[in-house]
This record gives structure tokens, sequence and C-alpha cells, in this order.
């Protein structure tokens, strides 16, 4: 067969990854828009400069969705059983993300349509909502995911969520996980904003960026010490056949506090990746300290890679560790779609990957600068 190229645990490893590289892109290029919708309130007081701020992110929004789609999209064709519990589990939250999106466009739109100062301030507000709950929300899911979701699986292979609703995936744990995705979001968003603007926005930016940067930091640093030391980690204790079915129940599972870190022991190289979170996001503030504004974006965003990483690999293999029935957790091995998809799947990857940052990369070198005053509200 073709898609005997590449054998299944290859393959299986090779989408987790790309579903990281997804991630990452998500929160790079989509993250700016929503740190930077965060921001309006703060570093645009007058109708002209909060124009102007909505103006940097108002023609490359759209673009930057693609994101998005391209990691919901991978989800559901890898990993189906992730796809489902997800939407089962955080469907309150995912929901709370998805209305808090729609107010992005509609915002963007409707705005301008008035020059009433409450018709604009209340899009205004509509904006700063858009951006900081879907930010605060993706950092407490994946916060939730290190605690564990509390789902079973029958033998039937049926998911069954078992969980109470919202408030109770705002546990302590997560919410932290929460301001570290909000905070560190916020500080890349100015990063992008200090490109796009002058004056007395890029002065106002450039203080919220030397703020939220190291209280990202921060609370990254507090969260990995509270994993290390109090968090239940997870770990299988049974032998795994990386080619087997994607069957969750053939596992056998043992928590205990401590698991999540095991892999900075086994493979000390692991630690460049908090490393690289911890220095790109202090770098960002430094550099944007001393006006190397380029550097400071490509800084922002390498530690946000960085967090992202030291995430997903202290889970690894598992993906959604279940609270309740740590057996049924879904794993890399045990949760993904069929040899023959995740080959296809791959070529498809390589394809049109490249074609999309290739798109991307034009645009913004087409739309690079500064906006000037004039610039600034053509629709907005």
């Amino acid at each position: 067969m073709l898609y005997d190229i590449i054998d299944y645990p290859t393959l299986r490893v090779l989408w987790w990854a790309l579903l990281g590289v997804l991630l990452i892109g998500f929160a790079i290029m989509d993250g700016f828009d929503l740190g930077v919708a965060a921001l309006l309130p703060f570093v645009a007081k007058t109708d002209s400069e909060r124009r102007m701020v909505i103006s940097s992110v108002g023609t490359v929004w759209e673009g930057n969705q693609v994101w998005l789609i391209l990691g919901a999209g991978a989800i559901f064709a890898a990993w189906p059983p992730i796809y489902a519990t997800a939407f089962s589990g955080f469907y309150i939250a995912m929901f709370l993300v998805l209305a808090s999106l729609i107010l992005r466009p509609v915002g963007f739109d409707f705005r301008s349509k008035l020059k009433s100062p409450r018709w604009r301030g209340n899009w205004d507000i509509a904006l700063f909502v858009g951006g900081a709950v879907p930010a605060l929300v993706f950092g407490v899911a994946v916060g939730n995911l290190f605690v564990g979701v509390p789902f079973t699986i029958d033998a039937d292979q049926r998911i069954f969520y078992e969980g109470s609703g919202l408030f109770e995936l705002l546990n302590p744990f997560a919410l932290l996980a929460g301001v570290v995705s909000l905070t560190m979001l916020v500080a890349h968003g100015g990063t992008y904003l200090i490109l796009k603007t002058d004056g007395e926005v890029a002065a106002r930016t450039r203080r919220a960026v030397t703020i939220f940067a190291p209280i990202s930091v921060a609370a990254f640093v507090l969260a990995g010490l509270w994993i290390a030391s109090g968090i239940t980690g997870y770990a299988i204790t049974s032998v795994v056949d990386p080619a087997g079915p994607s069957n969750p129940l053939l596992k056998t599972v043992t928590t205990a506090p401590g698991l999540w870190t095991d892999i900075y022991t086994r493979m000390p190289i692991a630690a460049l990746a908090p490393i690289l979170g911890i220095a790109g996001l202090l770098g960002a503030a430094g550099l944007t300290v001393l006006r190397k504004e380029g550097l400071a974006f490509i800084s922002s965003g390498l530690g946000l890679a960085g967090v992202i990483v030291t995430a997903g690999m202290s889970l690894f293999p598992f993906i959604i560790p279940s609270s309740i029935q740590p057996a049924a957790s879904l794993t890399v091995w045990d949760s993904s779609s069929s040899h023959r998809t995740l080959f296809v799947m791959a070529v498809c990857a390589v394809i049109f990957v490249p074609i999309i940052l290739a798109y991307t990369s034009y645009i913004f070198h087409v739309l690079r600068g500064k906006l000037q005053p004039d610039d600034a509200g053509h629709g907005y």
C-alpha cells in the first residue's frame, strides 16, 4: 500500500507534532489579534486612536483565522475521539469562545455605522470581550488537561462526560493557566501593535508589554512549580503497541503527583522548551524597551512557541487524561484515525501549509509599515 511509506507509529507522532505546529501558528497569528483587541480600551483613549488600533488588525484578522480552522479540522480528522471528548467536556466553554469570536467581525462592521460615542463605546467593549475571553478560555482548557477531564469510556468505546458544567472547569490551576494564556497573548498583541502605530498609542502599548510579559512569565513559572509538586500526573504502566488499534481501554494507567515532569528527567533536552518560553517573553519586554520592535515581536512569538511546546511535551503521550477513569485517557497511541487517513492528511498538509505560509507572508509584506493618522478608521 502507498501509505505504508510512513509507518503508523511515525504518522501518529507526526500528527501530534503537526497539531502542536498548528496551535503555535494560531497563537502567533490569531493570538496578536486577540491581544490587540484586549488592549483596545487601555492603549487608545480617543476615537481616532481606537480606530487606528482596530485598523492595525482589521485587514488581517480574517486571514489569521485560518489557523483556528486548520487546528479544529486537524483534530476532527486525525483525532476523532479527542474532538468528541473536547467538544463534550468543554461544550459551554467552546460556546463562550464562539460567541466571543463572533463579536469581532460584528464589531468591525458595525462600529462605524453611527458616530454616537455611546454606540462606538459599546462596540469597543464587544471587541475587548472578543479578544480577552477567548485568550483566557483557551488557557483554562489547557489547564484542565493537566488536572484531568471527567469522562469515561464504556466497552463499546462510547464516551460519556461526567462533569457538572462550566464552573467545574474554573478550578484554581486552570484559572492560573488562563492567566498565562491571557497575559502572554496581550503582550504578544502589544508587540504587534507597536509595529503598526506611533505616538501615544505606541507609548501606552510599550508600557503594557513591559507589564504583561513579566506577569505571563511569573504565572508560567508558578504553574510549572505547581505541576511539579502538587498536580497529579499520569503514566502508562502497561506495554503499549504504537501501531496498535485506537482503543484507549487496552492500557493501564497510574497516577501520582509530579509525573507530568518525568520527561525532563528522561530527556533533559526537553527543558529547552520552558527556557525558550521564559526567555522569549522576557526578551520581548526588554526589546520593547530598547525600541527593537521587529525583534520584540519575533521574541514574543518564540516565547509563545516555548510555552505551547512545554505543555505538549509534559503531557505526552497523553492528549486528554481522564480524571475518573485514568485507563480511558486518550493518548497519541490509541485515539488517532486510521493509518490511511493520517497518510492522506499528511500529504494534504505538505501541499497546503506551505501555500498558507506563502500567501500570509506576502500579505504582511504588502501591509508592512506603521499606520498613519489618515489610515485610521476606513470602515471602522
